[in-house]
């Protein structure tokens, strides 16, 4: 008896227009769900911003005398603190485990049955959640910071584009490493071990807490490299205060691309395998 061999088509242009389209549906999506929450976006916009002053004067102590510490000067200290307070939020390093929850409940279920696939879905939706936090999140405290510190202007036309491309790459690479601490749920049932864990680390290893220049440079240059948390924060900063050659910006710029698409391959790798063993305790 001869076999029968089953071929994939090829996408079609359609396909692929009818992909984009469902993509950017979702990410409008997730812009308006997010957007009804301000009177919790105009709470966090004043923390980031008293806690930017926090920062700001602290980081500026340890300048000194001297003006200038780790390659950065009082100016570039005080565009660090401001722009990073507002990516803070579009990165959302700690956001709700809200993945896990549909886990735990068994909720997901529903999410496996829809035509779009979960990585996907949820990448798209944090996307919209992204773009309403560089309206409400990300303009107050960088229009606050200047009104009290002097802070350093780009001086480069690349640094603009650059910045933005840091960003979003920032934003995709902080969500896939968000999604696989959620999708330990799949095993774990219960996150709060690897969120506590991913909590800790991700604010110091990103760069939040003080520039990561701060280290020794054996020890940066291997964190740059080897992880993916300095791409998180730390690239996108530097890259605005212009701390490196263009040339050295792009180049981290590529190293944050590669560290995206690796984290998002191995999120549908992780959610491949957990559909093997998904089991659905709500019911």
């Amino acid at each position: 008896m001869g076999s029968v061999t089953a071929t994939v088509a090829p996408p079609t242009e359609s396909n692929v227009i009818l992909w984009f389209r469902t993509f950017g549906a979702i990410v409008r999506s997730g812009f308006r769900r997010y957007a009804t929450y301000r009177q919790a976006a105009l709470a966090g916009a004043v923390t980031n911003i008293v806690f930017g002053f926090l920062r700001c004067y602290v980081l500026l102590g340890a300048a000194g005398a001297a003006g200038a510490v780790a390659g950065y000067d009082r100016a570039q200290f005080a565009t660090f603190v401001w722009a990073g307070q507002g990516m803070l939020a579009v990165i959302l390093l700690w956001g709700r485990p809200e993945l896990a929850e549909r886990i735990r409940t068994g909720d997901v279920a529903s999410d496996l049955l829809r035509p779009v696939h979960p990585v996907t879905s949820y990448l798209a939706t944090d996307l919209g959640r992204a773009g309403w936090a560089c309206v409400s999140r990300l303009l107050p405290p960088v229009l606050v910071g200047p009104l009290f510190f002097d802070v350093h202007l780009p001086a480069r036309w690349s640094t603009v584009p650059l910045f933005v491309v840091s960003a979003t790459v920032a934003v995709v690479l902080c969500f896939g490493c968000r999604f696989l601490v959620n999708a330990t749920a799949y095993w774990l049932q219960d996150v709060r071990g690897p969120q506590i864990l991913w909590t800790l680390g991700s604010g110091v290893l990103a760069g939040l807490y003080f520039p990561l220049p701060f280290l020794p440079d054996g020890l940066f240059l291997a964190l740059q490299l080897a992880t993916p948390f300095p791409s998180l924060l730390q690239t996108p900063l530097d890259v605005l205060v212009e701390r490196d050659p263009t040339g050295v910006q792009a180049a981290l710029v590529g190293v944050q691309v590669g560290w995206a698409a690796a984290i998002l391959a191995l999120c549908r790798l992780v959610q491949r395998r957990a559909e093997r063993r998904l089991v659905v305790q709500g019911g």
